[in-house]
């Protein structure tokens, strides 16, 4: 798996994508996410890559030509999936971290200022993506992200499929509480069912911990779930008798 990232900041990619659990796996061989500067692609000698806009208006956009030239270079004279991280993309999730996934190589591209020429888009860029209904000051952060929830499902950068497969959002539901030592802490005991040894109960206790939280803090996710089994039956026939789905 090979990420390329189109940023004028290339160090503070490289600060965090180096670190920890990504930086170990690039260390290993598993994947390279590489951040190329778009300045060294700039046409003058002061290596510039934004001018003032076309029709008016404050700040400034990105140039064209050096996005271009830095794009060519990494593609190498072959089609490589490009997204650009943008508030208008559409909304990134875990089915979309898949997609990527199943590509052995893509690159992102980071806008800053006021955005990026328009032609860029339209000549070089396969999709637009956005991280969330906000907006930041650049590119780089979103691009992180993207690139964080694709590599952490590569074979062999977390222990087992289950580190990720159990988590939120990958089959549409939110994960379920988390406890570790002491087994009290200022009062408030770990659940009796995760003290019991008794893997099956720990893990249907889980379960309907996992759909109590999806019900309670993201209704919209609970609204399309299909359950799995006649026990997710089960769960989902006491969570809507309760009614109010909490936790």
């Amino acid at each position: 798996m090979r990420i390329d990232i189109m940023t004028l900041f290339p160090d503070m990619i490289d600060a965090v994508m180096r670190e920890s659990i990504i930086g170990r796996a690039q260390d290993k061989g598993l994947v390279t996410v590489k951040a190329t500067n778009i300045r060294d692609y700039a046409l003058d000698k002061h290596h510039k890559a934004d001018d003032a806009p076309y029709g008016g208006g404050r700040g400034q956009v990105m140039l064209a030509e050096p996005l271009y030239l830095c794009h060519q270079a990494l593609c190498a004279g072959e089609h490589v999936h490009t997204v650009f991280l943008s508030a208008q993309g559409k909304p990134f999730d875990q089915d979309k971290a898949r997609e990527l996934l199943a590509r052995e190589h893509f690159i992102l591209v980071c806008g800053h200022y006021e955005g990026v020429d328009q032609r860029f888009i339209d000549e070089c860029v396969d999709e637009e993506i956005s991280i969330g209904d906000f907006v930041l000051t650049g590119g780089e952060i979103p691009a992180m992200a993207v690139a964080d929830a694709v590599c952490r499902m590569v074979p062999g950068v977390l222990p087992d499929e289950e580190a990720f497969t159990a988590e939120s959002h990958w089959e549409g539901l939110l994960e379920h509480p988390q406890y570790t030592r002491p087994e009290n802490w200022r009062g408030r005991e770990v659940p009796a069912v995760l003290l019991s040894g008794h893997h099956a109960n720990i893990e249907a206790w889980r379960r309907e911990m996992s759909l109590r939280r999806t019900k309670a803090d993201r209704p919209d996710l609970f609204a399309r779930f299909q359950p799995k089994d006649k026990q997710d039956k089960k769960i989902l026939g006491r969570i809507l008798q309760d009614g109010d789905g909490t936790v």
